[in-house]
């Protein structure tokens, strides 16, 4: 039987107010590729912009309470940079979340950090790993969010054994001074910069690498860090069975890594990794996940794939919401192949915009956020005064 309008929206608005996303400090700076970047005017160019373009997208969609912080870009002095960030943190109405180790800028990373065959290198790197959990513990952040560059380009140019030893012993330490309500994030990256083995490959690696570290250690899935065609959902349905499911660093991508807007590639990817979230809570798992953009764009204006994004996730954590989990099991259960994927494909195909702009007017919160932006002329001033230091940068080292 139908579900009645009145009992979709109540299902509707308690998964919307129930889904949180957290985006990136860098997302709304001057980034670029290898080769180059191309400057926009309305950049943010210090931690101070970053917090109010932050608090703004949090303004229009009031479902972006916290911002990811990269510690050599946002805190390049450490611990003392914490008081300036908490004075941002109550004037823009957004709060610190994940904080995110540097461990593959430095020249002497050249040959990695953590996994560094010199014992000097490593123990720096460490050391900036436990300055990172203290910021954290300072900022009241509970997630160190954990991603390495560390590999090799030439076969026989490292010992791959050794190198795990190494991690294995870092990651333990690091763990040991967590608090107690703080979790250490292990992302995952099939490749680059690392072109013939990378140090934590795959969420099998992540996985092992997490255990060895402790009980407060968890896998983070970055959904462009897969292989073209890989089924990222069946990682998730496996880290969630496990219990090793921390969070997600969203974006999208055609080829690898592309860090494209969420959902712009494939939106059903996104709706299928939500929906084995969604039945992992219906069987009781109750997962404590992260979810995080990801995301920095040369050719779209920051603050606008930034709201974007956000909406896209809304949406389609919605669609995943309004599957029928009973029924689909009930045809799981059967065999029953046909009506099963037409029930599952029907709630991605839902339009689930009416009921999510009902939600925002609900909570006070504008209809349609992205063409609010554009009414605010907040980019527009943002442009104004910041773009003759945005547009000063026009090289990418």
């Amino acid at each position: 039987m139908a579900l009645s309008d009145s009992a979709v929206q109540d299902i509707a608005f308690n998964a919307l107010d129930s889904f949180r996303i957290e985006i990136p400090s860098w997302g709304f700076a001057n980034t670029g590729t290898r080769f180059g970047k191309f400057a926009q005017a309305a950049a943010a160019t210090t931690i101070e912009e970053k917090f109010a373009d932050a608090g703004e997208v949090n303004r229009l969609t009031g479902v972006t309470p916290t911002v990811a912080l990269h510690v050599l870009w946002d805190l390049p002095n450490g611990v003392k940079d914490v008081p300036e960030v908490k004075a941002l943190e109550n004037r823009f109405g957004v709060r610190s979340g994940s904080i995110n180790p540097n461990l593959f800028q430095d020249q002497e990373y050249k040959y990695g950090s953590l996994c560094n065959p010199s014992s000097e290198i490593r123990a720096h790197a460490l050391e900036h790993m436990l300055d990172s959990i203290e910021i954290a513990k300072q900022l009241g952040s509970r997630d160190i969010s954990l991603w390495m560059a560390d590999g090799s380009n030439y076969p026989g140019t490292q010992s791959i054994r050794k190198r795990i030893a190494w991690l294995e012993h870092a990651l333990h330490v690091s763990h040991e001074h967590l608090a107690r309500n703080q979790r250490l994030l292990v992302e995952y990256k099939p490749f680059e910069p690392a072109f013939y083995h990378t140090d934590i490959a795959d969420w099998g690696m992540s996985s092992h690498f997490a255990r060895m570290a402790g009980p407060q250690a968890r896998v983070l899935v970055d959904t462009g860090h897969h292989y073209s065609a890989q089924n990222i959902e069946q990682i998730v349905a496996w880290l969630l069975h496990t219990k090793m499911l921390g969070g997600f660093h969203f974006n999208d991508r055609r080829y690898a890594d592309d860090d494209l807007t969420l959902g712009s590639i494939d939106p059903y990817q996104i709706f299928r990794i939500f929906h084995e979230i969604h039945v992992a809570t219906d069987d009781g798992l109750n997962p404590e996940i992260a979810y995080m953009i990801d995301q920095s764009h040369n050719l779209k204006g920051k603050m606008e794939a930034m709201v974007q994004t956000v909406m896209t996730a809304q949406e389609l954590y919605l669609k995943a919401a309004l599957v029928d989990r009973k029924q689909l099991a009930a045809l799981q259960q059967t065999c029953d192949l046909v009506a099963a994927e037409e029930l599952y494909r029907g709630a991605f195909w839902t339009d689930v915009r009416p009921l999510v702009r009902a939600w925002r007017e609900a909570r006070n919160l504008p209809a349609d956020p992205l063409a609010a932006l554009k009414e605010s002329g907040y980019v527009e001033r943002a442009a104004k005064e910041r773009g003759s230091r945005s547009l000063a940068v026009s090289s990418y080292a």
